[in-house]
């Protein structure tokens, strides 16, 4: 991996069971750099200064600018309403998508 290497944007779940949830998005994260890529997960950095309760709007805003950066998404599990826009505006500006099933996870840690 170097500086060149393709950033990917991973989607997941983050509302529900916040600790699983950030728990498995920081292992798909792990996971795309064991793959090359530069993981880019905004559910892990936004709610360090911004309100899931108050401020989700604008989280999803953030998301979305984000998202435009990256070359690929990877959707993570059980796909979310808030993940669902996400998929939605990655593939209106044609970014790949890719389908990152938990047995990948499973198979990395054997």
């Amino acid at each position: 991996m170097d500086r060149d290497s393709p950033l990917v944007y991973i989607c997941s779940k983050y509302s529900g069971d916040v600790v699983k949830n950030t728990i498995m998005a920081r292992r798909y994260s792990r996971l795309a750099v064991e793959r090359g890529f530069i993981p880019i997960a905004p559910h892990l950095l936004l709610p360090q200064f911004l309100s899931e309760e108050t401020e989700r709007d604008l989280a999803m805003e953030m998301d979305l600018g984000i998202l435009r950066h990256c070359g690929e998404l990877w959707v993570c599990g059980v796909i979310s309403k808030g993940m669902q826009k996400e998929i939605d505006e990655a593939e209106r500006i044609g970014m790949p998508v890719r389908r990152i099933s938990e047995e990948e996870l499973n198979v990395r840690n054997q």
